[in-house]
């Protein structure tokens, strides 16, 4: 037997027995109640994830899988039932629907008329599917390209009325900012005065038309500390959101299921 492979057998066999006597004496959930069964596989799940830190093993292979297939199933379940239901099959066939799948259809009591135009995103949909076919794949990239395209259209106004929009709208603002006494805020306006200033050495940065040297270039670098800072802060706020779900776990396993503190 490997030295790696004894190691990690003693501690599976010290842990599991030190966890057995706790179950028994009743300091932390049995995993034999209702309860504690609950608790044990989610730890048991999240222990999984984390054996990938010494390094990569059948037990996180195992939850790995697990966790792509019940959400990948869960996903669909919830499209199938807020989307396909709803949205395909109660326009088309409302009374079979709103009889046996989704009584809530109904609007006042009356069942809306059938809308055979929702044939055509049925027919696209089929079409979209026709890539599991052996042959004929091909036929897939019309429902593929209409998605795409469709999409991009509508996102593309969404996000230059909310964003680009929006951005220019917040970026013009009163340089000196004075308080309802007339009297100058002086934290706002210096607060305006940097914005005004990152903003412009920021478009500065990216534009490529003039070469950066001089007072052109200078107004360029700082363009780039604005956008490194922007990028850092962007990150730290990502990071410190995995960190909080890192966090979480952690009181999980020492306050749910181990029961060694309390909150």
């Amino acid at each position: 037997m490997k030295r790696g492979t004894a190691i990690s057998t003693l501690f599976l066999v010290v842990g599991g027995g030190w966890l057995a006597y706790r179950s028994i004496a009743g300091a932390m959930p049995a995993p034999w109640t209702a309860d504690g069964f609950g608790t044990w596989v989610a730890a048991a799940m999240t222990m999984g994830i984390f054996s990938f830190l010494a390094g990569d093993n059948p037990f996180y292979k195992f939850t790995e899988s697990l966790f792509i297939g019940v959400s990948a199933a869960y996903w669909m379940v919830v499209g199938f039932w807020t989307t396909l239901v709803p949205n395909l099959f109660g326009k088309l066939a409302p009374g079979f629907v709103s009889e046996h799948l989704l009584p809530g259809l109904m609007e006042n009591g009356v069942v809306p008329k059938p809308d055979l135009s929702y044939l055509i995103p049925l027919v696209f949909g089929i079409l979209l599917l026709w890539r599991l076919m052996p042959s004929g794949g091909w036929i897939s990239r019309w429902s593929l390209a209409l998605i795409l395209g469709t999409t991009a259209g509508l996102r593309l106004i969404g996000f230059l009325v909310s964003d680009f929009i929006g951005q220019v709208r917040n970026g013009i603002m009163p340089l000196v900012v004075t308080s309802a006494a007339r009297a100058i805020d002086w934290g706002a306006s210096v607060s305006n005065v940097v914005t005004t200033a990152a903003v412009i050495s920021g478009l500065v940065y990216f534009f490529f038309s003039k070469e950066h040297k001089g007072l052109f270039g200078r107004v360029s670098r700082v363009g780039i500390w604005v956008l490194m800072v922007t990028f850092g802060a962007g990150f730290g706020y990502t990071v410190m959101g995995r960190i909080a779900l890192l966090v979480g776990r952690f009181e999980f396993i020492l306050y749910d299921w181990l029961k060694v503190g309390s909150r």
